[in-house]
C-alpha cells in the first residue's frame, strides 16, 4: 500500500448528505484495505455520521456546504476531517433527560479515546473550522489468513 493516500468530497449542507458523506468514507476505506463488515468501519461510520450532522444541523445556513478529508499516514493513521464555514466551535450541550439531541460530541471524543485516538477542532483561514479525528489505522483489522492456510 502507498505510504500517504488521501480523498475528499465536499457536499452540500442538507441532511441527505450524512448518508452520502458515509457512502463517500467507507467506500473508500474499504478500497484501502478496510473492510465495511469491521468493528472499525462501524466506528468510522458512527464518527462520520455524527460530524456530518454536526456540520448541517449546527452552522445555521452559514456553511452551504461543508468537506470531508480522509488522510492515510504510512499504514499507521487515519484521519478523518470534516469542514465547514461556521466560526462557532462545537460545544457540549447540558445532558438534560428529555434532550433528543447535543450528544454528538461526546460520543465522538468517548469512541476516539476508545480506539486510542485524537479528536482536534482548530479554525481554518476562511472563518470556518475543521474538526478532525486521528485513528490508529490498525484499529479492528484483522489479518485474513492466506487461501488453504489454517490458523493454530
Amino acid at each position: 500500500m502507498a505510504d500517504h493516500l488521501e480523498a475528499s468530497v465536499t457536499l452540500p449542507s442538507d441532511p441527505a448528505s450524512v448518508a452520502a458523506a458515509r457512502t463517500y468514507v467507507l467506500d473508500t476505506l474499504a478500497e484501502w484495505g478496510l473492510p465495511a463488515d469491521t468493528d472499525a468501519a462501524d466506528t468510522v461510520r458512527l464518527i462520520v455520521s455524527e460530524l456530518a450532522t454536526n456540520a448541517v444541523q449546527h452552522t445555521f445556513g452559514q456553511s452551504p456546504t461543508f468537506t470531508v478529508d480522509l488522510l492515510l499516514d504510512r499504514d499507521e493513521e487515519l484521519r478523518i476531517g470534516v469542514t465547514d464555514s461556521h466560526p462557532r466551535f462545537p460545544k457540549r450541550l447540558p445532558a438534560a433527560v428529555q434532550q433528543d439531541n447535543g450528544r454528538g460530541m461526546v460520543i465522538i471524543r468517548w469512541l476516539t479515546a476508545e480506539y486510542g485516538g485524537r479528536l482536534t477542532v482548530r479554525p481554518t483561514r476562511e472563518g470556518g473550522k475543521t474538526v478532525r479525528v486521528e485513528l490508529p489505522w490498525t484499529v479492528g483489522v484483522s489479518p485474513v489468513p492466506a487461501a488453504g492456510l489454517q490458523e493454530p
